[in-house]
């Protein structure tokens, strides 16, 4: 599993409903796009909880040629023609797990949290996997840059917990043509 996501920062009076247009129309093209394992349209709006506008997408792969379809074809040059190109984070996947919740997401967290200098770096990740999914998670997923040592956890939630640390999104629509192939557990 591949974890991919950019993220558009819009200026303070941007209309979002431009971004809610564009998911409206053009979200379910990738409902079926080969290789991909979800992607959740998701936005944050100024004052809102975020102190910036922004259209984020992020995506699960199953497949390395499934991602590279997509960022080297027409799907991700819509995003350059319209936006420019932005800069894509990529992340290794090391858990996914479907949540307690069965309904359609509405909501998304993601955090990003340095693996510390000096800790085993499974040990770390590990610890952050023996959280049990919160009642209202439609499903979580922990990728790692090793780059820069950097984790990201992200999850959707059908009902957001308030608790939940991280930044949050609204989630638009979601794609997930091969959600039920993505690996379950611990990918190591």
């Amino acid at each position: 599993m591949h974890a991919l996501q950019y993220e558009i920062t819009l200026p303070a009076d941007y209309d979002m409903d431009i971004i809610r247009t564009r998911v409206a129309t053009r979200g379910r093209l990738l409902d079926d796009f080969p290789g991909l394992g979800l992607k959740a349209y998701l936005i944050r709006e100024r004052g809102a909880d975020s102190p910036v506008n922004a259209y984020a997408p992020f995506y699960l792969w199953n497949t390395p040629e499934g991602m590279n379809s997509f960022l080297w074809g027409p799907g991700f040059q819509g995003i350059v023609d319209d936006f420019g190109r932005p800069e894509v984070q990529h992340w290794m996947g090391l858990a996914y797990e479907e949540g307690p919740a069965g309904g359609a997401p509405t909501a998304a967290t993601r955090e990003r949290v340095p693996v510390p200098a000096g800790v085993r770096p499974a040990d770390f990740v590990a610890e952050r996997l023996e959280r049990a999914p919160a009642p209202g998670a439609v499903m979580r997923a922990l990728a790692v840059d090793p780059r820069h040592w950097e984790l990201v956890d992200l999850t959707l939630w059908e009902r957001p917990d308030p608790r939940a640390p991280g930044d949050r999104f609204q989630v638009l629509h979601l794609s997930a043509p091969e959600r039920a192939a993505l690996t379950r557990g611990r990918h190591w």
